[in-house]
This record gives structure tokens, C-alpha cells and sequence, in this order.
């Protein structure tokens, strides 16, 4: 019985790699690939400052009135739209009397 020797089996596959030279080229590009990611350094340790997980008193205080402050700046915002729609429908419903005036001849 001969079985190949690990030699023999070598030199079969590098005849047959020679023919197929795509697939030696992936294959080296695979490998340095590989190496390239085994020598990348590890990624240096988080160097942020945390915050504390609990607020003060005075910071709840500030966070509050700042919603308050914009809460009421919200509402004279929509005030102000609401306004500004209900002038705009009075000019237009005086825009069409005047039309329909003008067109029957008053």
C-alpha cells in the first residue's frame, strides 16, 4: 500500500493551486487578512467622564423651571397661531363679500 507522504500531498496541492490562480489569491489575501487583524492592538479603555447617577436638588430645580419656562413659551406660541388663523379667516371671508359685491355690480 502507498499512501502519499504529507510531501507528496503538498506538491499535488500546489500544482493544483498553480492552475487555479483566483483561488491562490483569495486565499493569500484571506491569510494576510488574518494576520492583520491578530496584530491590531487592543482598543484603549473608555477615558470619559461619567455622571453621577443621581441629580441634586438644585439641578431638579433648574430641569423643572426649564420646563415651565418652555411649556409657557409653547402655549403663547400657539396662542399666537391661533390668532394669526382667525385674523386670516375674517380678512378672507371680507375679501369674498367684497368679490361677491363687485361682481353684482353694488
Amino acid at each position: 500500500m502507498n499512501e502519499p507522504t504529507p510531501l507528496d500531498k503538498a506538491e499535488a496541492a500546489v500544482r493544483e493551486a498553480s492552475t487555479d490562480t483566483t483561488a491562490v489569491q483569495l486565499a493569500l489575501a484571506a491569510m494576510e487578512l488574518a494576520k492583520a487583524a491578530q496584530q491590531q492592538p487592543a482598543p484603549a479603555p473608555c477615558q470619559h467622564h461619567h455622571t453621577p447617577a443621581s441629580r441634586s436638588a438644585s439641578q431638579w430645580l433648574a430641569i423643572a423651571a426649564a420646563v415651565c419656562i418652555g411649556g409657557i413659551g409653547i402655549a403663547f406660541a400657539s396662542i399666537a397661531i391661533a390668532v394669526g388663523a382667525c385674523c386670516a379667516t375674517a380678512c378672507l371671508l371680507i375679501l369674498r363679500g367684497l368679490w361677491a359685491d363687485f361682481r353684482k355690480g353694488k
